[in-house]
C-alpha cells in the first residue's frame, strides 16, 4: 500500500459512549425526583362532592346560639318535716294553690302516745311540785312554831337568871343554883340561835328547789308544745301561692322524714334554662345578655346563674327577662336564644363547615391559584359562633378553602380537582 492509500481515520464519539451517557442521564433524572421531587400523596375528587367558601375579613359577632327552656322563676320543694301515712290528698297535681292550703294529711299514732306521755310527764311534775310547795310550806310553820316556843322559854330562863342572879349576891341561893340558872339560859339562846339559822337555810332551800322545779315544768312544757306542734306537720300545706307541678305520693305510702313529697311552681314570672357547651365555660359569666324570637317578637334576657357542674359535656344557666315577657309563653317551651359573648370586632373569617370535626380547625384545603388543586395547610382557629370561625394563622383575605366534611378524603396532601368548573 503506498501512501495514496493511507486509511482514513473516523472522528467523533464512539456510538457506545453516547449510549452509556444518555443511560447516566436519566439515571440521574430518575435520582433527582426520587429525591427533590414531589412527594405527596394526592386524590382524585369530583368537585360537586364538597362545598368550597372564601376567606373574607369582616366583623365577627362574638355570640353562640343555645337552646334554652321556660322554666318558672321560683320553685319551692315540699319535704315531710313528720313522718307518717298518707290518709288523704285534698289538692291533686296541677292544681292552683294558695298559701295555707292543705295538700296532703299524714297519721302518725306514734307520735299520738308521745304526745300522751309528754302530757302525763307534765301533770305527774306539777303535782310533784304541789306536794313539795305544802311539805316546804309545813315544814316552814313547824320550825317558826318552834322558834315561838324557844322565844317564850328564854324569856322564861332569862327572867329566872337574872333573879337567880340577884338572889346570890345577897347570898340567898347557893353558887349551884346560880350556874345551873345560868346554863340554861345560854343553851335556850343557843337553839334559838340554831333554830333561826335553820329556818334561814330551809327558806332558801324552799326557794331554790321551787325554781329548779318550775323551770322543770317549763321545759317540759315547751317540749310537751314543740311536740303537739308536731301534729300540725301531719298536714303538708303549701307555703307559697302557686302550681302543684309535682306530688308523689299515694294514698296508703308511709312518708320518711325528709322524704320529697311534691314541687309547687311560682307563677309571677318565668325564665330560661340553658345548656352550653362545656367548651364556653370559661367565657360565661352573670350579665351577659342574649335574645330570642318568640310570637313574632324579640324578647331580651340576662344571665342571673351559672350552674358550673359539668354533665354530659354541657353546663347549664339561669336566664331572667329584661324585657316584657310573652303573654301566650308556657313552662316547658323551648326556643333558639342568641348569646352574646363579647363585642363585635374586625376578623378573618370561614364560614362554619363539616371540617372542622375531621381536623379540629388545626389544617385546611386550600384551592391553588389554577383552581384545580387543593393543598393541605396548617391554620389556627380561634373564636367561633353559629356562623363563623375566626382565622389567626395560616389564611390570607380572598383565598378559598373546602369547608365541608373531609370523611372521604382520608390523610392525601393535595387534592386533585375534576370537573373544575371555568
Amino acid at each position: 500500500m503506498d501512501a495514496m492509500d493511507r486509511k482514513i481515520e473516523k472522528k467523533g464519539i464512539p456510538r457506545k459512549y453516547i449510549w452509556i451517557g444518555v443511560v447516566g442521564l436519566f439515571l440521574l433524572l430518575m435520582i433527582v425526583k426520587i429525591v427533590f421531587g414531589d412527594k405527596s400523596t394526592k386524590l382524585n375528587v369530583d368537585e360537586e362532592k364538597f362545598t368550597i367558601a372564601t376567606v373574607i375579613h369582616d366583623k365577627y359577632q362574638d355570640f353562640i346560639s343555645v337552646n334554652g327552656t321556660v322554666e318558672p322563676i321560683r320553685t319551692v320543694y315540699l319535704d315531710a318535716v313528720e313522718a307518717g301515712r298518707v290518709e288523704e290528698i285534698l289538692i291533686e297535681e296541677g292544681s292552683k294553690v294558695k298559701k295555707g292550703d292543705i295538700i296532703i294529711r299524714l297519721s302518725n299514732y306514734n307520735l299520738l302516745l308521745d304526745i300522751s306521755g309528754n302530757e302525763a310527764d307534765v301533770s305527774r311534775a306539777i303535782n310533784d311540785l304541789k306536794t313539795t310547795r305544802i311539805n316546804l310550806e309545813n315544814q316552814k310553820i313547824q320550825t317558826k312554831s318552834l322558834i315561838l316556843d324557844l322565844q317564850y322559854g328564854l324569856r322564861k330562863l332569862e327572867r329566872q337568871f337574872h333573879n337567880n342572879e340577884k338572889l346570890y349576891a345577897s347570898n340567898h341561893i347557893s353558887k349551884e343554883d346560880f350556874e345551873v340558872s345560868r346554863e340554861l339560859f345560854e343553851e335556850a339562846k343557843l337553839q334559838l340561835d340554831l333554830q333561826k339559822q335553820k329556818y334561814t337555810r330551809d327558806s332558801a332551800y324552799m326557794i331554790t328547789r321551787i325554781a329548779s322545779d318550775e323551770k322543770s315544768i317549763d321545759r317540759m312544757q315547751k317540749n310537751l308544745s314543740l311536740t303537739r306542734r308536731r301534729l300540725e306537720n301531719l298536714e303538708i300545706t303549701a307555703p307559697v301561692d302557686g302550681e302543684l307541678a309535682t306530688l308523689n305520693p299515694e294514698v296508703g305510702e308511709v312518708i320518711n322524714y325528709g322524704s320529697r313529697v311534691g314541687t309547687i311552681n311560682i307563677l309571677d314570672s318565668y325564665k330560661m334554662r340553658a345548656e352550653i357547651d362545656e367548651h364556653y365555660i370559661a367565657r360565661i359569666s352573670r350579665g351577659l345578655s342574649g335574645d330570642f324570637t318568640f310570637a313574632g317578637g324579640k324578647h331580651t334576657l340576662r344571665i342571673v346563674k351559672v350552674y358550673p357542674e359539668v354533665k354530659n359535656g354541657t353546663f347549664a344557666v339561669d336566664m331572667e327577662f329584661t324585657s316584657a315577657i310573652p303573654a301566650q309563653i308556657r313552662i316547658g317551651q323551648t326556643a333558639r336564644i342568641h348569646l352574646e359573648l363579647g363585642e363585635t370586632e374586625e376578623a378573618l373569617l370561614i364560614p362554619r363547615g363539616g371540617f372542622y370535626q375531621s381536623t379540629g380547625g388545626q389544617w385546611i384545603y386550600v384551592i391553588d391559584k389554577s383552581g384545580n388543586v387543593a393543598i393541605k395547610r396548617d391554620i389556627r382557629i380561634g373564636r367561633q359562633n353559629p356562623s363563623y370561625y375566626e382565622v389567626l394563622e395560616g389564611l390570607s383575605e380572598g383565598e378559598k378553602v373546602i369547608v365541608s366534611g373531609y370523611e372521604s378524603f382520608g390523610d392525601n396532601d393535595k387534592l386533585i380537582i375534576k370537573n373544575r368548573k371555568k
